[in-house]
């Protein structure tokens, strides 16, 4: 906000400077400030799957943002690998468990590597400081008589790994016409249980969490889901179990001192969290600032017990739990069953890792569920990544319309600060956009709206395509000296526009920002927020990037996409058999 302060400031003297000088203070003190984000850990009972992808692209995003603003940032994914589910699989596939999980678990780290996730960490549930960090946290719960022996009785499902009330239960009939019990949440098998374990007193927090989110309204987001939350802490919270007998459940971190009992899955795997910050020793660090994505599937275990163990631990709560839906194909949920589990490796190889990654956020809207299509992405990335935008750094690059291939010059006569000059209305509306475009892509990063942020690049990108449309810099004659001055300064500011464009977008698609600001030869060290300010040279400053040389031409920004069809049916007319790049 100091940075659209300081470009409008030009009229009032000595402002400039001290609007400056305060947003160089503020991105000084961001530099010393720590912003920590976390996925799900992915259970590995099946291999990757589109949604999981969804999980860390959102992550990965929010993460490369604060860094592009100056905030030291840390990042961590990685695995959840005990429990009934993860021993049962494990049997099935005739393994022992721990190269069962080994197996499952580097499919996943191999993903998010070749899809250029930028985690700074992954944890896998099965590491020995994993294993301290539980068992010191289950000690904290136990040692203030939070955690006590009894005994257990009501609805279990093995599938999700939870209990259920009654009011999550309903009945339905199985394959064979058989009545069985089904979580209404997730439509699973749940079976009544009678066993001995460790209780946790998770009836003694409620009105605490639910003065926790009166107080922190933006606690959850979006607003849906934290309702949502609300409405599930009207009602009482019974007690929680938070062990199993070893003779059911061998696969798990033992309860200290009662080799007979073997911790929960849910609470052994939401203190990876605080794993990876160095729990229990100089995580404070990382633990006041940390933030959590997490799909709609596992709200509860993240907005209520999770919470809720770290009030009885004394530990401060996430600052936020971002929620995100799911993704369907032809309107339903991906499963085995139906055959319709989208593979998110061969995806991002078939669109290409930021094309993948363009989709998913400009398509993902976090409080509703979205629907997948092969035809869908084409569409979208053709029209967005190849024809207007890259079809735009083309156009201002080209040998033809930048013959000494330089940063042009910018001409104030040609376009004035005041209406005048050969610029009509319309420009200067455009160059308004863009001037508060940071601000707006900084509030939507902040509210989780991804795909708002990219609707408003995708706006000011039809602008400044229009803008050289409306101008035909092409039609010029390079003979006349101020039709020459009115070129340079078309292409200057179309220039300006996508370096501006190419910044913001950095957190979204890395590799085609890095094609984008090399080609107009923008070094990394001028790539971060603080190099936002938008064409200076219209406000009576310094432009650094005037009259510099391009950058080498890469090729075209982002190719465009064939459907299947189209691409056999030049196949067959060329004889060429190669696969679609």
């Amino acid at each position: 906000r100091f940075l659209l302060l300081t470009r409008g400031c030009k009229a009032v003297p000595g402002l400039r400077k001290a609007a400056a000088e305060m947003a160089s203070f503020r991105y000084a003190s961001t530099e010393n400030r720590n912003y920590y984000i976390t996925t799900p850990i992915f259970y590995v009972n099946a291999s990757p799957h589109l949604g999981h992808l969804y999980s860390v692209v959102i992550a990965d995003c929010f993460h490369r943002q604060k860094q592009l603003q100056g905030f030291n940032s840390r990042f961590t994914t990685g695995t959840d690998e005990h429990g009934l589910k993860i021993q049962q699989a494990a049997e099935a596939a005739g393994r022992d468990p721990l190269t069962f999980c080994t197996s499952v678990s580097e499919r996943f780290r191999n993903l998010f590597s070749s899809c250029n996730i930028s985690n700074t960490d992954y944890i896998r549930t099965t590491e020995p400081r994993h294993h301290r960090a539980v068992r010191h946290f289950w000690s904290v719960l136990y040692g203030k008589g939070l955690i006590y022996k009894g005994r257990y009785e009501g609805w279990y499902s093995t599938q999700d790994e939870s209990f259920l009330m009654p009011s999550q239960v309903t009945t339905a009939q199985d394959s064979e016409g058989k009545e069985i019990k089904i979580s209404l949440e997730s439509g699973h098998k749940v079976e009544w249980m009678k066993e001995e374990n460790y209780m946790f007193r998770l009836s003694r927090f409620r009105l605490q969490l639910l003065d926790w989110l009166r107080e922190n309204p933006r606690a959850i987001q979006p607003e849906r889901f934290y309702h949502s939350v609300l409405q599930l802490l009207q009602e009482e919270l019974p007690d929680l179990s938070v062990s199993r007998q070893k003779s059911r459940l061998q696969w798990g971190i033992p309860v200290p001192d009662d080799p007979e009992q073997t911790i929960y899955v849910w609470l052994d795997a939401l203190v990876n969290y605080l794993t990876v910050v160095d729990y229990p020793h100089n995580h404070e660090r990382w633990w006041n600032v940390a933030h959590h994505v997490i799909g709609k599937d596992i709200l509860k275990f993240h907005a209520i017990y999770w919470p809720a163990f770290l009030l009885g631990a004394g530990l401060p709560l996430p600052q936020t739990i971002h929620v995100h839906s799911h993704w369907t194909v032809a309107g339903k949920k991906m499963s085995k069953s139906l055959g319709n589990v989208v593979d998110p490796r061969e995806r991002s190889q078939a669109f290409t890792n930021d094309g993948l990654r363009y989709f998913l956020l400009r398509q993902g809207v976090p409080d509703a569920d979205c629907d997948y299509r092969d035809d869908k992405v084409r569409k979208l990335l053709n029209s967005e990544l190849a024809d207007a935008l890259g079809g735009l750094l083309n156009r201002c690059t080209a040998p033809a319309l930048n013959p000494a291939q330089v940063y042009a010059p910018f001409c104030p006569d040609a376009f004035p600060g005041q209406r005048g000059g050969r610029a009509v209305d319309e420009d200067y509306r455009m160059l308004d956009s863009v001037k508060h475009l940071p601000a707006v892509v900084e509030q939507h990063f902040e509210n989780m709206h991804v795909y708002k942020a990219l609707e408003a690049i995708g706006a000011c990108v039809r602008q400044t395509n229009g803008f050289v449309q409306r101008h035909a810099p092409w039609k010029l004659d390079r003979g006349d000296a101020g039709d020459q001055r009115w070129l340079s300064t078309v292409i200057h500011v179309s220039l300006e526009c996508l370096r501006i464009y190419g910044t913001l977008l950095q957190p979204v698609v890395p590799e085609i920002s890095n094609k984008l600001l090399s080609r107009l030869g923008v070094q990394a060290h001028e790539r971060s927020w603080t190099n936002l300010t938008f064409l200076a040279r219209f406000h009576g400053m310094d432009c650094p990037f005037e009259g510099r040389a391009l950058g080498s031409d890469p090729g075209v920004l982002f190719s465009r996409l064939e459907s299947q069809n189209a691409n056999k049916e030049k196949n067959q007319k060329t004889g060429n058999g190669s696969k679609l790049e």
